[in-house]
């Protein structure tokens, strides 16, 4: 059995028990603090609860009766639901037609991702163009029951919820069940060959064979593994150099020069971080056991970047050998703000 080392992993062993799910859940992001209220709409009619619609008016369970619906459960940082995104564009442009509704549920987890125009911006750079249903206070979430980034809820045209998924992969199981829903919902004139996609960037697959860091926060909330003044760290340790405020979400830089150093085992490295005052930039230096980084999207041959918005950022893509390596980043202004590691 693969145990996946993602965005969200359990908070503990009870967690996983309460939620009724097995280990090989891992692929999915996980959270305790929501979900676990009485939601007053169950299913499809908690859409109406939505806080505003992009890309469509808003949908309504009676709307999308005789459709079938696929509900994706997103927050536009996560990096798991990042990789399976090219199979939702995918998957809405072959079927649209023959009624298949893909609906994005925007359920944010830092407080950045309730701000609109960061979820406009994200959704256009990533060339979504399906409905999306910001979910700021996390009533779709509860309406499903939902406890993942990313879940995918397969509904059939009386509105009943057929299939789910959480996590990363099994997409040709999920088409399968597309295809089998429309079928019985009268649709023909789709291709039965499955969706190839090309992904590249964050979006491609992680290479899980050398995964070998998991997703690590960096506020007191739920961060773990930072050391002090360490000179030399230990596999999945981190720590900070310069002038850093610990918050509880996130590390904030005061002074510029400061750096985080991390060492870790896998082909990506990527970072959620953005500028503390809107419209300010921050100009960063990556380095790789002392030597520029390079192959990341937001890197340059030199290893050089700059933050300009709250997103996750691809610092590191390395070529084989994966081996345990030494990761720094040095920021050349104050005023930056890093919130969670995701490797892939």
């Amino acid at each position: 059995m693969r145990i996946d080392l993602d965005r969200r992993r359990f908070l503990s062993t009870a967690a996983a028990t309460i939620a009724g799910l097995e280990l090989t859940l891992f692929g999915a992001t996980k959270s305790l603090l929501y979900g676990m209220e009485t939601a007053t709409d169950t299913g499809l009619a908690s859409l109406r609860n939505a806080t505003t619609w992009l890309n469509s008016p808003p949908l309504t369970a009676d709307g999308l009766r005789g459709k079938v619906v696929l509900v994706d459960f997103c927050t536009y940082t996560c990096v798991n639901w990042l990789r399976t995104l090219p199979y939702l564009r995918a998957w809405d442009a072959k079927y649209r037609e023959h009624g298949l509704v893909v609906i994005g549920a925007h359920t944010p987890e830092f407080d950045f991702e309730h701000d609109l125009d960061n979820v406009r911006r994200a959704i256009t750079a990533m060339r979504v163009a399906y409905p999306i249903a910001v979910d700021n206070e996390y009533a779709i979430w509860k309406g499903f029951a939902n406890q993942y980034w990313p879940a995918l809820y397969l509904i059939d045209t009386k509105g009943a919820i057929r299939f789910t998924h959480f996590g990363e992969g099994a997409y040709d199981e999920s088409e399968r069940m597309i295809q089998k829903m429309l079928g019985e919902a009268g649709a023909a004139g789709f291709g039965r060959e499955l969706v190839t996609v090309d992904a590249p960037g964050i979006e491609a697959a992680a290479d899980w064979d050398n995964l070998r860091s998991p997703e690590t926060y960096l506020g007191s909330e739920q961060g773990e593994n930072f050391v002090r003044n360490a000179e030399r760290l230990r596999l999945n340790e981190w720590t900070v150099g310069g002038d850093w405020t610990l918050g509880n979400k996130a590390v904030v830089l005061k002074q510029p020069n400061g750096r985080i150093a991390y060492r870790f085992h896998a082909r990506d490295v990527n970072l959620v971080m953005g500028p503390t005052a809107r419209g300010a930039s921050v100009r960063y230096r990556v380095r790789i056991d002392g030597q520029p980084a390079r192959g990341g999207a937001d890197v340059d041959t030199q290893g050089q970047g700059v933050v300009t918005e709250q997103r996750t950022y691809q610092l590191v893509r390395q070529a084989p050998p994966i081996e345990d390596r030494q990761f720094e980043i040095e920021f050349l202004a104050a005023g930056l703000e890093a919130f969670c590691f995701t490797f892939g």
